[in-house]
């Protein structure tokens, strides 16, 4: 039997091959860009977190909330006074999110997409990232909190950990067209 790992393995990789994601790993990403991407991932965290919440998927892991922190990454590196615009792949997550807030196993497949990837690459990312890189760091043991949040998944929500891992691709493609060259 395969399990949710093996059967996203695919997306995965493919999300991870991108051209943004692979500036970011070498350190190569500007700033300012890196912030406009935190902006963009606080609207998806937030929304993503506030339904999660909502099943009671994070009362065991209340520190495995990002959208604070990622809030914190963006201000330390914006500052300008105008917020920069959502790309059209967050603004499609956002309406995804809100058509699956009702089913807890699709929603729970956004938490491990998101989350375990922070808690996976992340942890070499944050040495990579401008900034403080909060978003990556945590206040309980990584391995724990995997652990935590393999718990609550089932092989069976493969098809909509693929869509979270799609968007993210899109998200990284758009990230990518705004780069400096």
């Amino acid at each position: 039997m395969s399990t949710l790992k093996e059967l996203t393995w695919e997306a995965h990789k493919n999300a991870e091959r991108q051209a943004f994601v692979m500036d970011i790993f070498h350190g190569r990403v500007e700033p300012k860009l890196y912030a406009e991407f935190l902006y963009n991932q606080h609207a998806i965290y937030d929304i993503l977190e506030a339904t999660a919440m909502m099943h009671g998927l994070f009362n065991d892991v209340p520190t495995l909330r990002r959208a604070p922190s990622i809030m914190e990454d963006f201000k330390e590196l914006w500052g300008e006074d105008e917020a920069p615009k959502l790309k059209a792949s967050t603004l499609k997550y956002l309406d995804h999110i809100f058509k699956i807030r009702e089913d807890v196993d699709k929603v729970m497949a956004h938490v491990y997409v998101r989350h375990m990837g922070d808690l996976s690459g992340g942890q070499i990312l944050k040495k990579k990232v401008p900034g403080s890189g909060k978003l990556y760091h945590f206040e309980e043991d990584v391995k724990t909190l995997k652990e935590k949040i393999r718990a609550k998944c089932k092989d069976e929500m493969a098809d909509e950990a693929k869509i979270c891992f799609n968007f993210a691709t899109e998200m990284f493609k758009e990230m990518q067209d705004g780069q400096v060259k």
